[in-house]
């Protein structure tokens, strides 16, 4: 099944606890601490694997969470950092943020990795906290938090030529004839629902890529007829077959049709190069209307083609037609989109703001990361956020906003108390 988008929940792993402990060997009555760092936590990573072309590998699983790192040991050692979780995604993936919509990643090139939460790194043993006035410390840290994220993925089709048309012009017959799809076909409008991809032989040394792009009718650019969910699969390729629907009552007003639709979506698309050709030329209406099409098409400055996708009449040399225009343009007619580099919240802004007759809740990012990575059953570990909150003058602004003797702070999942 085709799929081109797909909304998604991703999870970097917690870093590894620090540990705290002291030496023990025989004969050694007051060993210095030993306790050993934790390990990272794993990072989310999305691959582009040239294989794929849909998103359907998201359709039953949505939730995406790396593992966490080791916590620390005795005698130093280190806790093992957990194993990157890689997700694997076609050419032409495009990753928004789903509360923002911002564009943080466009994936295209083959093999193309991009990190997009990193891994919380191991928490410190009591080892480093080791001073000339405090030789036996029982602090340490617990391992960072994972970073998360809600994303919406889309898929734009990566394909050199893609071919064009008002519903039940031929298009995915003329797929299969130039290549080696397989779409499904029938004679009525919207036989395709979703964009079909193919592979076509030019000669022994050169392949290219098409994709059939289901029928566009009015409407399409402001979303009718699933318009926009097509559209943006036209934006990658370089080159255009428009094909046109030889028995239509007037194949002229449905080019202009679909290439003001083209214009509205997107203004670079209407620029694009175009090959323009008649179908279903096999049939007497069609052929007949060949020549006098022809020269209304000639002041647009268009040569017009005549094909016949069922009988293979020509569809060779609309081809070579297609690729010759290809070769002739060399780069993407897309315009830039760059991702949105948001600054990074300042670790030591925070917020306190009263939620009930005596409790309080302080947030921002460093605290909150702070109180997660504290070690509460240690009184060394308390010691030092208590340093921290009056380092950050969270104490001050408590007193400043009211704060009493016994009043309930609540930061991030913790839950303390308030003594002067």
């Amino acid at each position: 099944m085709f799929i081109d988008e797909a909304l998604i929940y991703v999870k970097s792993g917690k870093g590894g606890d620090g540990m705290v402990h002291f030496h023990r060997e025989k004969y050694v009555p007051r060993g210095g601490p030993d306790g050993g760092d934790g390990g990272r936590g794993g990072d989310v990573i999305f691959e582009v694997k040239p294989g794929l072309n849909t998103l359907a590998a998201f359709r039953h699983t949505s939730r995406f969470v790396a593992g966490d790192g080791r916590n620390g040991g005795t005698n130093n050692k280190y806790g093992r950092s957990a194993e990157a979780l890689i997700i694997l995604v076609p050419p032409g993936t495009v990753l928004h943020d789903a509360l923002s919509g911002d564009l943080i990643a466009d994936l295209t090139g083959s093999d193309q990795r991009f990190v997009i939460c990193k891994g919380g790194r191991g928490g410190r043993g009591n080892t480093h906290f080791k001073s000339s006035t405090n030789q036996a410390p029982r602090t340490a840290e617990k391992g960072e938090p994972g970073q998360e994220k809600k994303l919406r993925l889309e898929l734009k089709l990566i394909a050199d030529i893609g071919i064009i048309g008002v519903p039940n012009a031929g298009k995915s017959t003329l797929l299969s004839v130039l290549t080696n799809a397989r779409p499904k076909i029938a004679s009525y409008p919207f036989t395709t629902l979703t964009p079909n991809l193919g592979v076509a032989d030019v000669d022994d040394e050169t392949s290219v890529v098409l994709a059939d792009i289901p029928g566009l009718i009015e409407g399409a650019s402001q979303g009718a007829g699933l318009g926009h969910d097509f559209l943006r699969h036209i934006q990658r390729t370089r080159v255009l077959i428009h094909l046109l629907d030889g028995l239509s009552a007037d194949p002229l007003a449905d080019y202009s049709q679909i290439n003001a639709e083209l214009s509205l979506f997107d203004p670079n698309l209407a620029s694009k190069p175009q090959v323009v050709a008649l179908n279903k030329i096999d049939q007497p209406e069609a052929g007949e209307k060949l020549e006098t099409l022809k020269a209304k098409f000639k002041p647009k400055k268009v040569t017009l083609m005549g094909v016949s996708a069922l009988t293979h009449k020509n569809v060779r040399e609309l081809l070579l037609t297609a690729t010759t225009r290809l070769a002739e343009t060399p780069a993407v007619q897309e315009a830039p989109v760059k991702p949105v580099y948001r600054p990074q919240e300042d670790g030591r802004q925070f917020e306190v703001k009263r939620v009930g007759g005596h409790e309080w809740r302080l947030s921002g990012a460093g605290i909150e990361r702070a109180s997660a990575m504290t070690f509460w059953e240690h009184d060394g570990s308390v010691r030092r956020f208590q340093k921290l909150m009056e380092r950050l003058g969270v104490d001050e602004a408590l007193h400043n906003a009211g704060v009493q003797e016994g009043d309930t702070v609540f930061i991030g999942e913790y839950e303390l108390e308030w003594k002067e």
